[in-house]
């Protein structure tokens, strides 16, 4: 008997490890947030409404985050959506100590260096943005309707791999809800199992 409660008792810190949060769900209100990005700016999601808005979770050292980067097509994305007036914005949820975690500074200069298109970029090194939205993986994308309605959240694209070639032909989900948006259709596909590394939370 006291072999089961020691078990029981392992499995409940098993759960309590790591800090549960919820997932934004798609369909309903984007989780509200405040930050200041990279600029000095405040950034309000109630301020955004009115606008279509994209949220890239990032973490300049993840492979698949590499390859959206080097081949050039997270900038290609986001230049797209920018061009339709969408208001893109990179958020880094790497805690202080964990893999991507950068300062400000930092976080220019692999911008620029990456010739990176975004309105606004957000440092999220205590997560509560992250957790918030459930952002699991680097890259993880959220698409927000002008009425600030979750109406996509997953991956990039179709193809989960890091290799750079599968870039070419795969479909892009982000811009595609984009398109759906600007023909004023339901996002056909509205959710995708999201591929990257594990964001690094502080736990």
């Amino acid at each position: 008997m006291h072999h089961i409660f020691k078990l029981m008792a392992a499995i409940a810190l098993l759960f309590t490890a790591a800090p549960a949060f919820a997932e934004a769900q798609v369909g309903q209100a984007a989780p509200a947030f405040t930050a200041t990005d990279i600029d000095g700016n405040t950034v309000s999601l109630e301020s955004l409404k009115g606008k279509t808005v994209v949220l890239e979770w990032s973490n300049h050292l993840c492979p698949f985050v590499m390859k959206h980067y080097e081949t050039g097509n997270m900038q290609k994305t986001q230049q797209a959506a920018m061009d339709q007036g969408v208001t893109w914005i990179t958020i880094v949820s790497s805690a202080e100590g964990r893999q991507g975690h950068v300062s400000a500074e930092e976080a220019k200069k692999i911008a620029e260096d990456a010739g990176a298109h975004y309105s606004h970029k957000i440092l999220d090194e205590s997560g509560e943005i992250g957790q918030a939205y459930g952002a699991k993986t680097t890259p993880h994308m959220f698409v927000i309707n002008p009425e600030g309605t979750l109406v996509y959240a997953g991956a990039i694209d179709d193809n989960p791999s890091p290799r750079h070639e599968t870039v070419e032909g795969a479909k892009n989900y982000v811009l595609a809800a984009l398109d759906d948006l600007a023909a004023g259709k339901a996002v056909e596909i509205a959710t995708s199992q999201p591929y990257g590394c594990a964001v690094k939370y502080n736990y």
